[in-house]
């Protein structure tokens, strides 16, 4: 309808193709672990293109290349977490070319500030720059990085801010660089994951009575629910912990011999639960190698 017909003039919303091409072929991406149909249905709900939102234009926001996949002849697509936005998924474009200024700086692992723009879920990157100040990772360590980049590609939804969790990755990856021992910081950053995501509650407090875990006692962790003492009845596919094992835990204390092997067991099944038992590619890898 025309203005002159007295309603207003309607206006197509000017779509960039690249952008959109981008968030179907995202969306056509596997995540390791899943069926096809629920991977799909994943996607679809992420990375749709929503016409009624306002263009979002996002400066110099710290963040990190969880991964990335090649796009046409000279782009990336880029699936980005950052400290204020969450998970991000944008275009890169002409960052394949050989003397594109971006090519270096979307690495991995790499404090870089980022710049984007765009309505829909896949946005546009608009100008990226290296922050630098964090060693790179080598090996073992490097293993270990892309394993925290799985699990926050698999827990962490879209354009979900997690500042906690964010200092976390970045204090991890300083931990895994400066060479500390793996199976222990990984530890840590798994049990925050799950506390920032919503996936557990705290670990040094009873769900059902509030009361604070002793450590002579024997617990166990009730999926959705917490924190409980054990009983005979328990599955027992529920790993029994002491209440030091938990305190410790809180306290990303992994000193005792007693709470590394707890923990591990514990980490597990918590995972492998929430995962509905997909598997992590990198962290069996780890487990290969006696890191988890």
């Amino acid at each position: 309808m025309s203005d002159r017909a007295g309603g207003p003039a309607l206006k197509a919303r000017r779509i960039d193709p690249v952008v959109e091409e981008a968030a179907e072929l995202l969306g056509s991406h596997a995540v390791p672990g899943m069926a096809v149909a629920e991977q799909r249905a994943m996607m679809d709900r992420a990375l749709r293109i929503v016409p009624a939102r306002t263009e979002l234009r996002v400066a110099n926001q710290p963040g990190f290349v969880l991964h990335a996949w090649p796009y046409r002849e000279t782009s990336l697509i880029l699936d980005v977490f950052t400290r204020d936005h969450g998970r991000v998924a944008m275009v890169a474009k002409g960052a394949k070319r050989p003397h594109s200024a971006l090519r270096p700086v979307l690495q991995h692992f790499q404090p870089i500030s980022l710049s984007w723009s765009g309505r829909g879920e896949v946005k546009t990157l608009t100008r990226a720059e290296w922050v630098g100040g964090m060693l790179p990772l080598a090996s073992d360590a490097l293993l270990s990085g892309f394993y925290l980049n799985e699990l926050l590609l698999r827990f962490c939804a879209r354009e979900d801010a997690h500042v906690t969790l964010f200092r976390q990755y970045m204090a991890t990856l300083t931990q895994l660089s400066h060479g500390e021992p793996a199976g222990l910081v990984l530890r840590g950053f798994e049990r925050v994951l799950l506390q920032e995501t919503g996936f557990a509650v705290a670990f040094d407090e009873c769900a059902n009575s509030g009361e604070t875990v002793e450590p002579e006692l024997d617990y166990v962790y009730q999926p959705e629910r917490g924190v409980r003492r054990a009983q005979a009845s328990d599955p027992s596919s529920w790993p029994v912990v002491s209440g030091r094992t938990l305190l410790d835990m809180s306290q990303d204390d992994y000193s005792r011999t007693q709470t590394v092997t707890q923990s591990r067991a514990l980490m597990r099944f918590l995972l492998h639960y929430y995962l509905q038992g997909a598997p992590l590619k990198t962290r069996q890898i780890l487990i290969d190698l006696h890191y988890l």
